[in-house]
C-alpha cells in the first residue's frame, strides 16, 4: 500500500546529520515519501561529514540519499546548502547538474513579489568562527548525548510507562547562555535580512524549528528554521503563499509502523540503484 503524496511547492530540510547515531533516517524517509514538492531546500548538515565513519552508515541512511537522488531523476529542483557539518562541500559552491546545484546561500523569489534568503546559518556561530576543534569536540559530545537520551525514553516508555525525555533540550533551556545564543542568532538573521529587505530568512544550524515576526527600527520579516532530523523532527513546508512547519509525531511513528516497506535490498544493491539513478541523470 503506498503513502498518499502531500503537493508542496517548497519543502526545506536541514540538519539530518545521516552518518551519527542520532539521525532519524526512517522517520525522515517516511516523511520524503509522503510528500510531492515542486522545489527542495536541503540546508546545510545533511550529511554528517565530521563524524563519518565507514562502520556506521545503515541502509535507512542510504535510502534517503537514495530518494533524493530519484527526485533529481524526476527533475525536482534541489539546492544543497552548505552548512558546517558539510563544509567540505563549499569548495564545490556553483556546482550543477541537471536540477540539483551547491550552493552557498540562496534568495528565492515567492508569491506576491516576496523574497526568501536562504543560508544555514554556522557564520554566525563564534565557536564555528574561532574554535572549530570544540565545536568538533562537542558535536561528539552532543551525538553521545542523544543516544543517552534514546535509552533514557526506552526505559520511560518501555518500563516506567512515562512520557518522552529529551535532555538536549532541558540542558540548552536551563543554560542561560545557550538561550541566549539563540536569541542572538535569530536577531541577528533577521537584521541582515531586514537590511537587504528580504521578506523571509531561513536558517538551520541551531536544531531550533522556529516561526516568527521579527521587527526593528528599520522594518520586519519573517524568521524560519526548519530545526533538524536529530530531535525535533521538523521541516518547513511552503504552498500556495504560506509557510507552515511540519513536525513528525507520534501518529506519524503508527502510519509508518502499520506503513508496510517494499523489500529491503542489500547496501550493494542500493549502491548499484544510485549509481544507477545518477548516470540516468547525467545523460538526460
Amino acid at each position: 500500500m503506498k503513502q498518499k503524496k502531500r503537493n508542496v511547492d517548497i519543502v526545506v530540510i536541514s540538519d539530518v546529520h545521516l552518518g551519527t547515531y542520532g539521525c532519524h533516517a526512517r522517520e525522515l524517509l517516511f516523511y520524503l515519501k509522503s510528500i510531492n514538492p515542486k522545489l527542495v531546500v536541503l540546508n546545510g548538515d545533511i550529511v554528517d561529514i565530521w563524524q563519518f565513519s565507514k562502520r556506521y552508515w545503515p541502509k535507512s541512511h542510504m535510502k534517503v540519499i537514495k530518494h533524493l537522488m530519484h527526485w533529481m531523476t524526476k527533475r525536482v529542483r534541489i539546492y544543497y546548502i552548505t552548512g558546517n557539518h558539510d563544509e567540505m562541500l563549499r569548495k564545490f559552491s556553483g556546482f550543477k547538474m541537471g536540477s540539483f546545484s551547491i550552493v552557498d546561500k540562496l534568495i528565492l523569489p515567492l508569491d506576491e513579489g516576496k523574497t526568501a534568503w536562504f543560508f544555514h546559518g554556522d557564520v554566525f556561530d563564534v565557536t564555528m568562527q574561532h574554535s572549530k576543534w570544540l565545536a568538533k569536540l562537542g558535536a561528539s559530545g552532543y551525538d553521545l548525548l542523544i543516544l543517552i537520551n534514546r535509552l533514557a525514553n526506552f526505559i520511560s516508555l518501555k518500563i516506567l510507562n512515562k512520557g518522552k525525555l529529551s535532555l538536549s533540550k532541558r540542558i540548552k533551556n536551563s543554560v542561560k547562555s545557550a538561550v541566549s545564543f539563540i536569541t542572538s542568532f535569530e536577531k541577528t538573521a533577521a537584521d541582515i535580512a531586514i537590511y537587504n529587505q528580504y521578506d523571509y530568512v531561513v536558517c538551520g544550524h541551531i536544531h531550533q524549528p522556529e516561526m516568527r515576526k521579527i521587527s526593528n527600527n528599520q522594518g520586519s520579516t519573517i524568521y524560519l528554521n526548519s530545526g533538524d532530523w536529530v530531535e525535533n523532527l521538523t521541516a518547513l513546508e511552503y504552498n500556495k503563499g504560506s509557510w507552515v512547519m511540519y513536525k513528525f509525531d507520534e501518529t506519524d511513528m503508527l502510519k509508518m509502523n502499520a506503513h508496510k516497506e517494499e523489500e529491503d535490498p542489500s547496501s550493494n544493491e542500493l549502491f548499484e540503484n544510485l549509481l544507477a539513478n545518477f548516470n540516468t541523470m547525467k545523460a538526460s
